[in-house]
């Protein structure tokens, strides 16, 4: 077989499991491919012979028999998860030389289900930005180009490494994590399908924190099928994850019939945004009547609360940012600031933290101090805490009303320039427009590739399910997915 790295994970392990291939063969492609790539930035940690001693085994568990779907498939692994005696950052300077030695709960079911690691992938600092600018390995670039232009544009964030790696045909599928649109946005950017499933579904152990009532983990893949197959492997109850919901893991690709007639799908009015392109409107409407089309009803919804979503998560984020961060101070691991002569331990904290936090982290972290403190906890955290409560009784109604899964646009533009909306933090933030409200209610969105803007770039449409229906959700999309035909690939520059 050639291009073995266009595989999908589905037709990866049907030829596995047919003899056709060898995890070894599909692992040296990626590898290959992997080296080559260089110029995109998205591979920071290559793990070649964890690769190749992994896909040595799912061969032979294969030929034993013992073959679960993602026995022998080759993913990359976002550097937020810890992977033992493998470097784990966060793409931060502060945990520079940084080697767990413990495996995170994704990875580690990944691995006993026969998942190949090729390495880690690039990601923003501790997972705050929307383009993936601020790593302390670099940037990641978008495999996309627009047209016959050569400018470097965004594969989003934070899991833009992620993002880049699976739609330059790296890796057959990445991990990706998710606070705010962290999947959803960069797969929209890069014509790949995310899904972040229900708060809860994937544990977060072992998973670098950024906001912790809000983070999820979930797959970044070539089309829903594949998500459904690694979501399966990736969810399940963890103990050592107390928000972690004991809860049986469904077959997920099984449910995929693309059948969704009488399924009632809302639209909400909310989400008609000002100055939204008008691209982006016709791509949204287009996949109204894809779904109608499909046999499911269209209902328009009101999400009354939307307005205060991106507020409401840009104090509760860094709230919750500040507090997890505060473990970095260069005492038990990671970076440790050179003193000068009768330095304490306050200038420790403070040289450390300053030279190894990036400036959007110190940012947040500066907000997320500043809103806890006393005399704003009332004004701004307990406040952002009762609209996320009105935000997350928007859904629960509209789902009480009888509507199964919500189609919003999955991003407010295609994807843009490296270094365009870097220097202004709120235009940045407000790439989170259409996804935050989904984590700050907790529940599951997938963002689907459905077409191409006048540019050539890919453009995404999200849907939005109901808590614990992945299944069901990833039906829709597989309905969507079927009707939108989206097939198109970048053009290798790299």
């Amino acid at each position: 077989m050639t291009d073995l790295t266009k595989l999908k994970i589905s037709e990866a392990r049907d030829a596995l499991r047919k003899g056709d291939v060898s995890s070894v063969d599909l692992t040296e492609a990626c590898l290959a491919a992997i080296d080559k790539a260089d110029a995109l930035g998205a591979f920071v940690h290559k793990t070649p012979e964890i690769a190749m001693t992994q896909a040595k085994s799912a061969d032979a568990r294969i030929k034993a028999g013992d073959a679960p779907d993602l026995c022998g498939i080759p993913l990359g692994i976002k550097d937020l998860f810890c992977t033992k005696g493998v470097p784990s950052q966060a793409a931060s300077a502060i945990l520079n030389g940084f080697k767990p030695e413990y495996e995170s709960t994704v990875t580690s079911q990944l691995f006993d289900a026969g998942a190949v690691m090729l390495g880690k992938l690039n990601m923003d600092e501790f997972a705050m930005g929307s383009s993936n600018e601020t790593s302390t390995y670099g940037n990641a670039i978008n495999p996309w180009r627009r047209g016959n232009d050569d400018t470097a544009l965004t594969p989003g964030g934070s899991s833009g490494g992620s993002a880049s790696a699976v739609a330059a045909d790296l890796c057959l599928g990445a991990t990706g994590t998710d606070t705010g649109g962290s999947i959803r946005q960069p797969a929209a950017f890069t014509g790949i399908t995310g899904i972040k499933p229900t708060y809860g579904r994937c544990s977060r152990w072992g998973i670098v924190a950024f906001a912790s009532s809000l983070d999820q983990a979930g797959p970044m893949t070539k089309d829903v099928r594949d998500a459904a197959i690694m979501l399966e492997a990736m969810c399940g109850h963890d103990p050592k994850d107390s928000t972690s919901a004991d809860l049986a893991v469904p077959n997920f690709e099984a449910m995929l019939t693309g059948d969704i007639k009488g399924k009632v799908i809302g639209i909400p009015r909310e989400y008609r945004m000002d100055g939204m392109p008008e691209e982006i409107e016709a791509l949204w409407s287009e996949g109204r009547k894809m779904l109608e089309d499909a046999g499911a009803q269209i209902r328009d919804i009101s999400l009354p609360h939307t307005k205060y979503a991106l507020p409401a998560y840009y104090v509760i984020a860094p709230a919750e940012a500040s507090s997890n961060l505060a473990r970095y101070d260069g005492v038990r691991y990671g970076h440790r600031a050179k003193l000068a002569q009768g330095d304490g331990i306050t200038e420790m904290y403070e040289k450390t933290r300053a030279e190894g936090f990036g400036k959007e982290v110190q940012r947040r972290v500066m907000v997320g101090t500043y809103v806890l403190s006393a005399g704003f906890y009332d004004a701004y955290y307990n406040r952002a805490r009762k609209v996320r409560t009105l935000i997350k009784k928007d859904f629960e109604d509209v789902f009480a009303q009888g509507v199964d899964a919500i189609l919003t646009p999955a991003t407010p533009s295609s994807a843009f320039e490296l270094g365009k909306q870097h220097t202004d933090p709120v235009e940045m933030y407000l790439n989170d427009v259409f996804t935050v409200t989904v984590n700050l209610a907790g529940l599951p969105g997938i963002a689907v590739p459905t077409g191409l803007d006048k540019q050539g770039l890919p453009m995404g449409l999200q849907l939005i399910g109901r808590p614990w229906e992945e299944g069901d959700l990833l039906n829709t999309a597989y309905a969507l997915e079927q009707a939108a035909g989206f097939v198109a690939k970048p053009t290798q520059w790299w």
